[in-house]
């Protein structure tokens, strides 16, 4: 009997021909409520989701047969991996599919904003012609410090590296492979703080990164800084970024993920002041959690979630 597997939430359309001539049966289940979902995943030993709702510890105590996840992306933070994985439940995820959309998407917005270029863009289509007031500021000299080098960070890396910069990155778990990076020199946060002038947060979202940017942390910062977030809304305190923003510590932002999003990504949970002050601010690029969302993208996640179920051999 073949095993089956509940899908949660829509992938490429070459999910399911894939799996399916691997021999496994799939069930859309899109449309599921979460009370319909606790009834039902006793059935299946696999389940692919990307972030429609959490598989906590209630939801994963009635998955009886449950042999793996497969989470269609990188953050892991909708899952309880470690009751899962104490449950013997294999829990895979696919953050080198979209690691060079997330790299590209952060040099791109961080271009946009230091030349100004979604106002400058604006005011042509408004019949404005300025010149001098959208003169930009370049890559090329300045200082970038990555927060985390994992696969996204990595691959911004990449992305910046032929810019004339100077990459700093700090990671309190990975030792970086100079070989592979010649380009990147690690070191201790305190020393990022000190010469960066530019700042991009590639970290999963733990207790231990919930508002890793704050105040405490900017005011640490000894220069004038550009922030980029495309890692998690919650790894950023919105409120403390929007005051540094009026005092002009922090120049500007770039941020495609948001404090206030849902859980699932789909939307924003409420627009509160500081959230409004982002919107009318033309030193803020903002984006809706789309970084690592493009159509190769979407085919590479479900080319590398098939291979890793593949190699369970189940």
């Amino acid at each position: 009997m073949s095993a089956s597997i509940l899908l949660l939430d829509t992938f490429h359309e070459s999910f399911i021909p894939m799996l399916t001539g691997m021999g496994f049966s799939c069930t859309e289940a899109y449309d599921w409520s979460r009370e319909k979902t606790e009834v039902g995943i006793s059935n299946f030993q696999g389940i692919a989701i990307r972030s429609r709702m959490p598989l906590n510890k209630e939801l994963l105590e009635k998955a009886t047969q449950l042999k793996f996840i497969a989470r269609g992306g990188a953050g892991m933070e909708n899952i309880d991996v470690a009751f899962a994985e104490k449950k013997g439940i294999i829990c895979l995820n696919a953050p080198e599919a979209n690691r060079d959309a997330v790299g590209e998407h952060a040099l791109m917005m961080l271009l946009a904003l230091m030349n100004k270029l979604l106002k400058a863009d604006d005011e042509v289509r408004n019949g404005i012609w300025l010149r001098e007031e959208n003169r930009g500021n370049e890559i090329q000299g300045k200082t970038v410090g990555i927060i985390g080098f994992g696969h996204m960070g990595s691959a911004f890396a990449e992305k910046i590296s032929g810019m004339g910069a100077n990459l700093l990155a700090y990671d309190k778990y990975i030792s970086i492979d100079k070989t592979k990076y010649p380009y990147v020199r690690q070191v201790p946060l305190e020393e990022l703080q000190h010469n960066a002038d530019i700042i991009s947060l590639h970290i999963p979202l733990t207790a231990e990164t919930k508002y890793f940017i704050d105040d405490n942390f900017i005011t640490q910062c000894s220069k004038n800084i550009y922030v980029i977030n495309t890692a998690r809304g919650k790894c950023l305190n919105t409120s403390h970024l929007v005051t540094h923003l009026k005092s002009g510590k922090v120049m500007g932002a770039c941020l495609d993920v948001h404090e206030y999003e849902t859980s699932s990504f789909e939307k924003l949970e409420t627009l509160p002041e500081p959230f409004e002050y982002l919107v009318h601010s033309d030193r803020v690029v903002l984006t809706p959690h789309i970084a690592g969302w493009t159509h190769e993208s979407n085919r590479k996640i479900a080319e590398v979630l098939v291979k890793k179920i593949a190699d369970l051999k189940m």
